[in-house]
C-alpha cells in the first residue's frame, strides 16, 4: 500500500511541473514560480522565474528538508478524463500515454492538455471539436 501512495504521490507532484506553484518553507518564507523540477530522493525543488521576499530571480533551488508546503494554483489539466470522452467517439482507437502526458487517435492524431499538436483532416478536426468542449466544460 506504501508504494501505491508513494507512487500516486510523485504523479501529482509530477503533474504540477511546468506549473506555477506557491512553496512555503520551514522558515516561513515563501515563493512563487514555475516548478522546473525536483529531486524524488530528496524532494528538493526547483523553480523558474521566481518572486521571493527579496525579489525576483531566475531560478531557485530549495533543499527538500525544508520544504513545508506547496501550494499548487492552478488544477492540473485531466487528460484521463479527456480520454475517456474520446473514447465515446472513436472506440478501441485511443492511447493515453500518461508519462509523456500525451494521447494519440486511431494511431496518428497527437494531443496534449494545450490541443492537438499533429494530426489533420476530418478526424483530427473532431478530436479538437471534443477536445475545446471538455476543455470548456471542465474549466468552470
Amino acid at each position: 500500500m506504501a508504494a501505491v501512495t508513494s507512487r500516486k504521490f510523485f504523479e501529482e507532484l509530477g503533474l504540477l511541473v511546468g506549473k506555477p506553484v506557491a512553496i512555503f518553507d520551514t522558515a516561513g518564507k515563501s515563493y512563487d514560480g514555475e516548478l522546473l523540477g525536483y529531486d524524488s530522493n530528496t524532494l528538493s525543488i526547483c523553480l523558474g522565474n521566481v518572486n521571493t521576499e527579496r525579489g525576483k530571480a531566475h531560478r531557485v533551488f530549495i533543499a527538500g528538508s525544508s520544504v513545508a508546503r506547496i501550494l499548487a494554483s492552478e488544477r492540473p489539466f485531466n487528460l484521463e478524463g479527456l480520454k475517456e470522452r474520446l473514447d465515446k467517439v472513436f472506440p478501441n482507437m485511443v492511447q493515453l500515454i500518461p508519462e509523456a502526458r500525451i494521447i494519440i487517435v486511431m494511431g496518428k492524431i497527437r494531443l496534449n492538455e494545450t490541443g492537438v499538436i499533429d494530426g489533420t483532416g476530418p478526424a483530427a478536426d473532431r478530436v479538437r471539436d471534443i477536445f475545446q468542449r471538455f476543455k470548456t466544460e471542465t474549466q468552470s
